[in-house]
């Protein structure tokens, strides 16, 4: 699915080139799933802070099998693995990827579910390893809970022993997220007053990848010592954060981005090592991904139109 220029999804169009070859130290992965996440739309909308040259093809990670390895790449044809895209290209029925980023899948772990879960719950790993702690028995708000990072949120603070409340727009949403380890979930009617109660006083953390007007109430209702988290803006607006209700009661902001940091200060082999750590927390079953909803390559557009209106429960992968 190859995008020629900035604009709605639906501009996203086929394109058949020939089968490409590895070359040293490369693998062919024949894709099996390809995740789908609201920055791809972004991406392709020419609304992300990363913009890539036209034409390009979306998609940051994919799952699949080895068809081909180049000269000295050490995974063998045949191996279940999941490769990262270092700039872009995941809608596609192949994909030619350096091996030192390739991570292969254990034993038991869904390409389709490591493909959907590879950006949300690699940035969720990424927060609580890098940028924040979340103590077990601490009340973790998050915004936007029924999507693919928010239900990622609430189970990686669940694995931690961290108690959950989630807020999300539709009841379905909310059952996602309850589903997923949710001890309570509340819409966003009169949300500082509702997270107060739900929490019995005040939040210890707010994970937020959703930005607006919610963002100010949340960060209103995080008690002493309180952490706020911005993972992004899908409401399409940035919010203006008062400073003094950050500084009362020693309230932190706290940005998260793990794409910026696997670009840079990670590199390939550290975002390798952390995708590792998100793909073996699976497969011991400390982290339990839903299986996503699946859609023909094809469909791509529809799919980013769905993800961006806000239409989507949980995740969704791309099949070739």
């Amino acid at each position: 699915m190859v995008c020629t220029e900035f604009g709605g999804p639906e501009l996203l169009a086929v394109l058949e080139e020939p089968t490409p070859e590895p070359g040293p130290g490369e693998l062919l992965v024949r894709v099996g799933a390809a995740g789908v996440s609201f920055v791809d739309g972004l991406i392709v909308r020419g609304g992300y802070q990363v913009k890539p040259p036209l034409p390009f093809t979306p998609g940051s990670a994919v799952a699949g099998a080895v068809a081909a390895a180049g000269t000295g790449a050490p995974i063998a044809p045949g191996t279940a693995v999941l490769a990262p895209m270092r700039s872009f290209g995941g809608f596609a029925s192949h994909v030619v990827v350096p091996a030192t980023d390739v991570v292969p899948l254990p034993d038991g772990v869904d390409g389709a579910v490591a493909a959907a879960a590879a950006e949300s719950y690699a940035t969720l790993v990424f927060a609580v390893t890098h940028r924040v702690t979340i103590g077990a028995g601490e009340w973790v708000v998050v915004l936007g809970a029924g999507g693919g990072i928010g239900l990622a949120a609430v189970d990686v603070a669940r694995s931690l022993g961290a108690r959950v409340v989630a807020v999300a727009s539709s009841e379905s949403k909310r059952a996602a997220a309850t589903a997923a380890g949710a001890e309570v979930a509340i819409d966003y009617t009169d949300l500082k007053d509702g997270i107060r109660a739900a929490t019995g006083g005040g939040a210890d953390v707010v994970v937020d990848p959703v930005g607006g007007p919610a963002a100010e109430s949340a960060l209103r209702a995080l008690r002493a010592g309180g952490r706020f988290c911005v993972l992004g803006f899908a409401s399409g607006e940035i919010p203006r954060l008062p400073a003094n209700i950050v500084l009362l009661r020693n309230r932190s902001v706290i940005g998260v981005d793990w794409g910026d940091w696997a670009r840079e200060v990670g590199g390939p082999e550290g975002n390798a090592a952390l995708l590792t750590d998100v793909v073996d927390r699976i497969g011991r079953g400390e982290l339990r991904p839903p299986v996503p909803e699946s859609a023909p390559l094809r469909e791509a557009g529809s799919v980013l139109r769905r993800i961006g209106e806000r239409r989507v429960t949980g995740k969704v992968v791309l099949v070739p």
